[in-house]
């Protein structure tokens, strides 16, 4: 039995992540969620562990500047102090869950795909919070303690939140959408969920970028939850002269921008991609 555990109690992630694995897998894994919001989790014992798993963090691609000191407060150093802990008390293996925001955002009209070369530019410093958090950590690896860092796209999945629930709330209710094509990485939940039992299994360590199978263009999402939805939509091109002059919004570029990671980059010895991506989409859709 693999003993797990979870540092951010009620995550949207953590709390999934605990579900698929004492559902799927009986008599497997031992999993425990802590909560970390105020500073007993400092007097919790980690020694009883294989795994500690942190979720735990801000999430907020344009936060409010008087948050920043915050932002660096949890998603850095929380993290920083929760691995020392892990290390100082002999668990094998500790998972950090950063995000594709290290390097930045996409773009609108032009390719940007990130490869193994790709350097680490946040935009904001939500970006930079989770990158000063892998430059911390990391160095704590060592033979007897791994570190396992996971980069994920934009996450979804039933009663998700962020930027998906907003597009589809968007999609069962407009008439008309641009045709505007565009390209995106994302990570169904479910699949996220197999990719970090993986982790776990392997004991893997190392940078980590998984990703569904195939990409997305928002046009294809829209029109899959209109779908679903039984929500008639009429797709024009009249707008997109116009979509291509906010490149610099922040919401229109996470609709229509390009950000994508090389496929190769994502690829795993064992697959993790157990759901396809219209299969993703009526999970999520209920």
């Amino acid at each position: 039995m693999i003993r797990v555990l979870i540092t951010g109690k009620g995550s949207y992630i953590g709390t999934h992540f605990k579900e698929y694995l004492l559902n799927n897998f009986k008599g497997q894994y031992e999993v425990d969620e802590l909560d970390m919001v105020d500073g007993s989790w400092r007097e919790y014992d980690f020694s009883k562990y294989d795994v500690v798993y942190h979720v735990a963090g801000l999430a907020h691609s344009t936060p409010d500047e008087s948050q920043r000191d915050f932002y660096y407060q949890i998603n850095t150093e929380l993290a920083y102090q929760t691995a020392l802990k892990a290390k100082k008390s002999k668990v094998k293996q500790f998972i950090f869950m950063s995000s594709i925001i290290v390097y930045g955002s996409g773009e609108i009209g032009k390719d940007r795909i990130i490869t193994k070369d790709t350097p680490l530019t946040p935009d904001n410093f939500y970006g930079d919070s989770k990158k000063q958090a892998e430059i911390k950590i990391r160095p704590l690896e060592d033979e007897t303690f791994k570190v396992c860092i996971i980069r994920p796209p934009m996450i979804y999945g039933k009663k998700s939140k962020g930027n998906y629930p907003l597009l589809a709330k968007f999609a069962k209710k407009t008439p008309i959408f641009p045709t505007l094509e565009n390209k995106r990485s994302m990570l169904y939940l479910g699949n996220l969920l197999e990719f970090v039992r993986l982790m776990i299994n392997n004991q893997e360590s190392g940078i980590f970028l998984p990703q569904n199978r195939d990409y997305v263009s928002s046009k294809e999402l829209v029109k899959e939850i209109a779908l679903l939805n039984n929500h008639k939509i009429i797709f024009t091109s009249i707008f997109n002269p116009l979509i291509k002059l906010f490149n610099m919004n922040t919401y229109v570029n996470k609709v229509f921008g390009n950000l994508t990671i090389d496929k190769e980059l994502s690829k795993y010895k064992d697959n993790y991609n157990t759901y396809s991506f219209k299969e993703s989409i009526r999970e999520t859709e209920g």
